[in-house]
């Protein structure tokens, strides 16, 4: 699928110049292998082949958006265009 913007500019700068500066070290493997399967893969239904990922929709107010699981508290999130496009790619400790 297309990437289409980042809400994290250290995972853009992760992403697209290879620079992990900003983003935290001991996330930063998981972080690639992470965006790298979400740019090759098809469609959204991909998602749940890596079961330790923990892909899931959020809910409420933050319906549409997709989680997955990076570390303890730390989730990479993103939501999904009509298009098939990923959108507003973060880093979020959102616990």
């Amino acid at each position: 699928m297309e990437i289409g913007s980042f809400a994290h500019k250290g995972l853009r700068r992760l992403f697209e110049d290879d620079d992990a500066s900003k983003v935290d070290a001991s996330s930063v493997a998981k972080l690639r292998l992470m965006l790298a399967f979400l740019q090759d893969m098809a469609n959204v239904e991909e998602l749940k082949a890596p079961p330790k990922w923990g892909a899931h929709q959020l809910t409420g107010d933050r319906k549409g958006v997709w989680s997955l699981f990076v570390t303890r508290n730390w989730r990479l999130t993103f939501r999904v265009d009509g298009e098939g496009v990923l959108q507003d790619i973060d880093f979020e400790d959102y616990h």
